[in-house]
């Protein structure tokens, strides 16, 4: 039988030995100080008497505290007030014991002035034994990793000398982490010159070129808890001129909270640049929404459907359905969310919706209760050439879905749009908006609520321009830019999937919901920036060639219409747009039915002209030959007006 020492136990003994040590000690130097060294015998017998319930009061102060749960590599301000709390939990006792005990019991009686420095004098001799430990932990290990250690660590600069700074640099000086912090810069100039944990504030952004070259410094991490997407531009355009490398702590919040970790540290990316708020989700309200319930996503394997599986999963459902076409990525996204999130039934669903047979079959065995609508062919050029395939799909998809959504008494159902639905160039963008309509035409026929949320382009999603770019730079360029002044609205996509989850819980049915995007931005801006986070130089390393307007596209993306009222909501990153009455008419049902005649008959001009019958301001449909460019002219028109 082997026999081994348990050396967390072990551990926690020895730091109850000296926690006893320290605190019987305190309370003997207190009487001495007390009597000036000087002790009679009614002292020495009243110091034995006390000395037993007071060390163990202070013992349970400190338990019912929690102190010994506190990691002492990891002391500061907040931990000093646990400690602080202690002492004063175990000197109330000997005060009501000191004012309130009778005569008799004279011998528990501690004086006031012992009190108060066995008091100080204890409860700082805990916290400087815990201090100690730790110099001395840290100390043995720069021994055991020898002076090469010191010279081998990375000097680095921080940007940003406030709470996260302080965090970072404690965490960054460790051996461990291979970095040493030479100096913080900030912009506050009250702050120039002041030490922060032992780490000196050397100067402000402006002054980031001379200190980097003064104090050989091999790269800058950005360490501030608030800064904006502008904010993140501006120093790394900064640092590119110097040249240095900048790289960023992630999640900042965790490290506020005292989670952080070194090994987070990483370069900057896209999503830190566009400096997107979190979302502020009201948690109460989804998870009375989704909780328990079995909610169904369409186009789960998609990039915003999978994203969607992953937020609704985090309130809870009892099942979720996962419908999806496309076998690989269903595959993989069950996978991943049946491994993750424990007691929840997914089901990996392959099937069409357009398959009228096939959805009605999985609504009859599963009666879901939400429906989240992701499924969609969304690439514009590709849809102007596929005309049949985006109305099988988008419209006539959605309305058999939103059909049998209402025949099986869903709850919410819940159409993901698109900022292309707006004044639509473009068949996609077209065939979303009656989408749109559909939706809301059956608001008026079935006790479902149906709504629909608009929003524009997502990082990262497939088919993006953000994918695109980083495979043209990584085979070395051209990065491919249609148009020098193409503008688009970017939010990442677990922002966008939470905020769809959020209108959903607030929809009372015939909503549009239109998500606060931000500002546009250049999509030759993002090239540049995404050539830059390569570790390139746009132009002289990766060559950016303009291309030329496809067809559809547009300069200027639009999030709503001139005839919408946008009302905020309760969240203030979600808006309401209120639909004009013109698309709510009675030959709607005539239209719709021309487009599904023209799809049958395989006629795409047709189909073209029965879709701007049901949007009117569409401009897909071109009887003289208009060309794509004046479509682009139309929209830049529009913009300006």
């Amino acid at each position: 039988m082997k026999l081994g020492i348990n050396w967390r136990k072990a551990k926690r003994v020895i730091q109850f030995g000296m926690d006893l040590f320290v605190l019987s000690s305190a309370f003997l130097i207190a009487y001495l100080l007390r009597f000036d060294f000087e002790l009679s015998e009614i002292s020495r017998n009243d110091l034995l008497a006390q000395l037993p319930y007071v060390v163990a009061l202070q013992m349970t102060a400190l338990y019912l505290m929690r102190v010994h749960t506190i990691m002492w590599r990891y002391v500061g301000l907040r931990e000093l007030s646990i400690f602080g709390r202690a002492a004063i939990l175990s000197a109330v006792p000997l005060l009501l014991i000191r004012f309130f005990l009778p005569t008799t019991f004279d011998v528990w009686k501690v004086p006031l002035s012992i009190t108060l420095m066995d008091t100080l004098i204890a409860f700082g001799g805990i916290v400087g034994a815990r201090v100690l430990r730790r110099i001395i932990h840290e100390g043995s290990e720069s021994r055991l990793m020898g002076p090469s250690a010191e010279q081998s660590r990375i000097p680095v600069l921080l940007v940003g000398a406030g709470r996260a700074g302080v965090i970072a640099a404690r965490e960054l000086n460790s051996v461990n982490a291979g970095l040493r912090v030479m100096g913080f810069v900030d912009d506050d100039k009250q702050k120039l010159g002041l030490m922060v944990h032992g780490v000196r504030v050397v100067g402000t952004t402006e002054d980031l070129p001379e200190i980097v070259e003064r104090m050989g410094i091999d790269h800058v991490v950005i360490t501030i808890a608030t800064a904006s997407g502008g904010e993140i531009r501006r120093i790394k355009s900064l640092c590119d001129t110097i040249p240095i490398k900048v790289r960023i702590i992630p999640n900042l919040r965790e490290i506020l909270q005292g989670e952080v970790e070194i090994s987070r540290i990483r370069d900057v990316e896209l999503e830190d640049l566009l400096g997107r708020d979190p979302v502020c989700l009201e948690e109460s309200t989804l998870s009375e929404f989704i909780g328990s319930k079995t909610v169904m996503v369409t186009g789960g394997g998609g990039s915003i459907g999978s994203e969607l599986a992953r937020q609704i999963a985090a309130f809870q459902p009892e099942r979720v359905l996962i419908v999806e076409r496309a076998e690989p990525s269903l595959f993989t996204v069950h996978h991943e969310l049946s491994k993750k999130f424990d007691g929840i039934e997914f089901c990996p669903l392959i099937a069409d919706i357009s398959d009228k047979a096939r959805m009605t079959q999985i609504f009859d065995e599963y009666r879901p209760e939400l429906v989240f609508h992701a499924a969609a062919h969304k690439h514009v050029p590709l849809m102007e050439s596929n005309v049949g395939e985006a109305v099988k799909n988008n419209v006539l998809g959605t309305a058999g879905l939103a059909e049998l959504a209402g025949q099986f008494k869903v709850s919410q159902f819940v159409l993901v749009s698109t900022d292309k639905a707006v004044r639509p160039t473009s068949v996609m963008g077209t065939t979303k908006r009656i989408a749109e309509l559909t939706i809301q035409q059956l608001n008026q026929k079935y006790a479902t609520q149906y709504m629909a949320v608009r929003f524009g382009n997502v990082l990262g999603s497939a088919g993006s321009v953000v994918p695109i770019f980083r495979g043209q730079i990584k085979s070395g360029g051209p990065v491919t830019v249609t148009h020098p002044d193409m503008v688009r609205f970017f939010m990442t996509i677990p922002e966008a999937s939470q905020l769809v989850l959020q209108a959903g819980a607030m929809g009372q049915g015939g909503e549009v919901f239109v998500l606060d995007m931000g500002e546009p931005i250049r999509v030759q801006d993002l090239a540049r920036e995404m050539i830059k986070l390569s570790g390139l130089v746009p132009e002289v390393d990766v060559e950016i060639v303009f291309t030329g307007i496809r067809p559809g596209e547009k300069l200027y993306e639009e999030i709503q219409y001139d005839g919408e009222l946008m009302e905020r909501t309760r969240h203030p990153k979600i808006y309401i747009g209120s639909m004009e009455e013109s698309h709510q008419s009675k030959s709607f049902e005539t239209s719709f039915d021309l487009l599904r005649l023209a799809l049958d008959t395989h006629r795409e001009d047709e189909m073209r002209k029965a879709m701007c019958r049901l949007v009117p301001e569409s401009t897909i449909f071109h009887p003289e030959g208009v060309q794509s460019s004046n479509v682009v002219q139309l929209s830049v028109e529009n913009k300006v007006s």
